[in-house]
């Protein structure tokens, strides 16, 4: 009987997870999941305490879904990138396991470990399977005719639309119970192991954990929302958008089980100026994925255009704590850097505003920026 090991990163639910599926695919493996912990990782890529948290949280409601499919949940805790290959390779051994399996994460450092752990499996017989899973259609698959990404939106967006009609996209199912397992279930962390900015009062109410609570703020927003979404998703004193990002961002939801809601939502009303919106904001993130792969320097904190790098930004101290903490006097930008630090959110409109504030009015590295939003961000 083989035994499969399903490691998860951004994709913490039991609903159309690709390397959750194909590891239970054959009927008599036994299948346990894998959630590791890095701190000192999370330390370095600035992730926001309230964004640990929230993976957390999650992570106790998924345990349970998995429970109900005999399939357990293991909890390992390494510094950082550099020990997960030797913890994986000892977990192989000791539990005897055929195969690992994985969605793909795109950013170089994820690869560079992805690549250090198919090589230390293979050395003890091992074989590291990655499937695609983050976009409605993966990296690389949308082409101009010369071959060549596409660096502009709209352009993406037509092809993208295309091949989904011609491809569809339907979300795939919960896995089938397991009949027994190979090993029993790890405790969780009883709390983060970085510090949140959130209070957990705060959190828990804006950011409810689990997949059944992802699944009900969708078909929430379908059923009321979508349709004006186009003309409402600009007010951010309404509640217009779906506040689906956080659930997105740890794979809580997937965008398949999110496009899927939009067709649907067509097929019974027509489409609506607001539904066709919010399918090209899901592609909006397709999008940024596919950015990132065909140009890879985006992940170095080094811009999109090269010439931009000979900007000569101010590097105001003062100017940039008071955007920081809402106090440059424009009551928009401080209202939306208060959200941020209340609720780890912020309104799509306003994430452009204060951005476009920061490095326009302001004249300040994006990049410090960017380490902010990441260091306050439940979606960073």
């Amino acid at each position: 009987m083989k035994r499969h090991l399903v490691w998860l990163r951004a994709d913490l639910r039991c609903h159309d997870n690709t390397a959750l599926l194909a590891a239970c695919a054959e009927r008599d493996a036994q299948v346990a999941c894998l959630y590791l912990v890095t701190p000192r990782q999370w330390q370095k890529h600035d992730v926001a305490g309230v964004r640990v948290d929230f993976e957390l949280r999650n992570l106790h409601s998924l345990r349970e879904d998995l429970a109900a499919l005999d399939i357990p949940l293991l909890v390992a805790e390494t510094a950082d990138y550099a020990g997960v290959p030797a913890l994986l390779r000892q977990l192989v051994q000791e539990h005897r396991i055929d195969a690992v399996f994985a969605n793909r994460q795109y950013e170089i450092n994820e690869n560079r470990r992805d690549a250090a752990v198919a090589a230390a499996l293979e050395g003890v017989g091992c074989r590291l399977q990655l499937f695609h899973d983050q976009c409605a259609l993966p990296p690389g698959s949308i082409r101009k005719q010369d071959g060549g990404a596409y660096s502009v939106f709209t352009p993406f967006k037509r092809n993208w639309l295309q091949q989904l009609a011609a491809t569809g996209c339907r979300p795939g199912p919960a896995p089938r119970a397991r009949n027994g397992s190979f090993t029993r279930g790890s405790a969780l962390p009883g709390q983060a192991a970085l510090a949140s900015h959130v209070s957990p009062e705060i959190a828990t109410q804006w950011w409810p954990a689990g997949e059944k609570t992802a699944q009900q703020r969708l078909k929430k927003f379908a059923d009321n929302l979508l349709a004006d979404y186009q003309e409402r998703r600009d007010f951010p004193a309404q509640d217009g958008v779906s506040r689906l990002s956080p659930y997105l961002a740890a794979g809580v939801i997937s965008p398949r089980q999110c496009l899927n809601a939009a067709f649907n939502h067509q097929a019974r009303h027509g489409e609506s100026p607001g539904s066709a919106q919010w399918i090209a904001e899901i592609a909006w993130r397709d999008f940024y994925k596919h950015v990132l792969v065909a140009w890879p320097q985006v992940c170095r904190h080094q811009p999109f255009r090269p010439e931009t790098a000979a900007i000569r930004w101010r590097h105001d101290e003062a100017d940039f704590q008071r955007w920081c903490e809402g106090r440059t006097g424009f009551p928009l930008v401080d209202a939306a850097m208060r959200q941020l630090r209340q609720t780890g959110w912020m309104h799509n409109r306003l994430r452009m505003v204060v951005a476009m504030f920061l490095t326009k009015d302001l004249f300040i590295d994006w990049r410090w920026g960017e380490r902010f939003f990441m260091q306050h961000l439940v979606d960073g």
